[in-house]
């Protein structure tokens, strides 16, 4: 017994000496880097922005807002987002193919029992017969043919996690975005309600002034003309947002009610963030590093094809016994152990093979391609993000000094209208250009907002503040 079990012992650890030694590796990583950093074109050393702020990349910049409910928000769409799960679920599979894929590089073992048992109809003979037994096979991975298909699963399990991680950045910021765009409703609201009340003392006074004389039908007519004007946008305003609290709800997986509670006034943005290097970008963006491990998974791919014409060495190995007797199964008088090799090279398939090499080309081709895409795209992003920090902070400040000279306009205009010195369409004309320059820089605060967002995002930085993983295993 003790012989058997040393033979079937030296036959496992000759396969797993023989899977050592046949397993030379697969495409450095370092190769498809290579490969997809050729694809983009010369980056210069900054950005060309005149208004990027040197340093490091900024991470957690949900936070940075200082609001303790987009911080919920966000952590909710983060639980209940489908296509997160989505996903996520995509991340497993990937990880569990990478470990189907690298499977073969083992020897595979197994062991085997039967019994039987005949008898004669009529008279003496009966008989049983029990057998057991053990085998190990193994391909011998001579060509890299198996270890370049790991790689490549692998390769693709890391671009499906990378395309997690930047799902997760997706969804942060667009959950910040509809969470502005609701309190901006909120607040352009205010001012329309503010137009209407305004409208509604002047077109009072006008009744009364129009009774005693002092003012004329066509003042009392444009005064409420222009009052049934606000009543429109005040209602407009109140759709637009009920509409951007549903769609929030809707994102973050709640029920559409339209009965979120929000921050009442838009929160103060935070300082422009550092935006890093432009080289610095293609190792920081998950979408670009999922991009990347698509070429190396694709290269590696193509070794594969390649290694599948040439020829296969296959080991197997087995040891068993056989005996009418249950308990003489394992004697070793009846015991016997076999060890064989296969080589498979094939000849024709009806080119099966080199159509599956030029697959295999076409897509290192395609996921290149696809890399120098979206590099572009991601500079593009970055860069516009940065010049229109530069333009939204020259708009606001404009805004600012527009809305402060009609507030004063329309202090001095009550002021003459109530000395007789202009007429009331001059006021309401003043009046008019308040309102609008406050919801003006109440548009152009949100877009101060967004666009910090959108910097923030293009620049890869994880909104969290902590590590890029998550729990994908849920």
């Amino acid at each position: 017994m003790s012989k058997m079990i040393a033979k079937v012992g030296l036959l496992a650890a000759s396969c797993a000496l023989l899977a050592s030694c046949a397993s030379v590796g697969s495409v450095n990583d370092s190769v498809a880097q290579e490969r997809a950093a050729e694809s983009v074109p010369p980056t210069p050393p900054e950005w060309t922005s005149v208004r990027a702020k040197l340093g490091d990349v900024q991470v957690g910049w949900i936070a940075a807002f200082e609001d303790p409910v987009l911080v919920e928000l966000v952590e909710e769409a983060q639980r209940n987002n489908r296509n997160l799960r989505a996903a996520a679920a995509s991340v497993r599979r990937s990880w569990a193919l990478a470990r189907q894929a690298g499977a073969p590089l083992l020897p595979a073992i197994g062991a085997s029992a039967g019994g039987s048992r005949t008898e004669i109809v009529d008279g003496p003979g009966d008989a049983n017969s029990f057998d057991a037994g053990i085998q190990v096979s193994y391909e011998l991975d001579i060509w890299n043919r198996i270890a370049a298909g790991e790689a490549a699963a692998i390769a693709s399990a890391e671009s499906a996690e990378a395309d997690y991680v930047f799902t997760q950045y997706s969804i942060a910021a667009a959950v910040a975005r509809s969470y502005f765009l609701a309190i901006e409703s909120g607040e352009q609201v205010s001012v329309a309600r503010s137009v209407t009340d305004a409208l509604t003392e002047i077109v009072r006074i006008v009744d009364l002034r129009y009774r005693y004389g002092f003012a004329s039908a066509y003042d009392v007519s444009l005064a409420k003309a222009d009052l049934q004007s606000a009543k429109d946008s005040l209602a407009a305003a109140q759709n637009g947002q009920i509409e951007a609290l549903r769609a929030l709800e809707s994102l973050v997986g709640r029920y559409p009610s339209g009965l979120l509670d929000t921050a009442q006034t838009l929160p103060i943005q935070p300082s422009p963030p550092a935006a890093g290097l432009p080289s610095e970008l293609l190792e920081r963006r998950p979408d670009l590093i999922a991009a990347e491990r698509s070429v190396a998974a694709a290269l590696n791919s193509r070794s594969q094809a390649r290694a599948a014409k040439l020829p296969s060495l296959s080991l197997t190995g087995s040891i068993g016994g056989a005996s009418p007797d249950l308990e003489d199964v394992l004697d070793p008088a009846n015991m016997a152990w076999t060890l064989a090799s296969n080589i498979l090279a094939p000849i024709f398939q009806g080119g099966a093979l080199d159509a599956a090499v030029d697959a295999a080309d076409a897509d290192v081709d395609a996921t290149v391609a696809v890399y120098a895409d979206t590099a572009i795209n991601a500079f593009n992003e970055v860069e516009t993000a940065l010049d229109r920090g530069v333009y939204l902070r020259e708009r606001r400040i404009a805004l600012e000094t527009s809305t402060a000279e009609s507030r004063n306009a329309l202090r001095l205009s009550n002021l003459q209208y109530d000395e007789g010195e202009i007429d009331l369409i001059d006021v309401l004309s003043i009046q008019q250009r308040v309102f609008g320059a406050e919801s003006n820089l109440l548009a152009i605060k949100r877009a101060q907002l967004n666009q910090y967002l959108e910097l923030s995002l293009a620049l890869g930085g994880d909104w969290r503040g902590t590590s890029i993983r998550s729990e994908i295993s849920e």
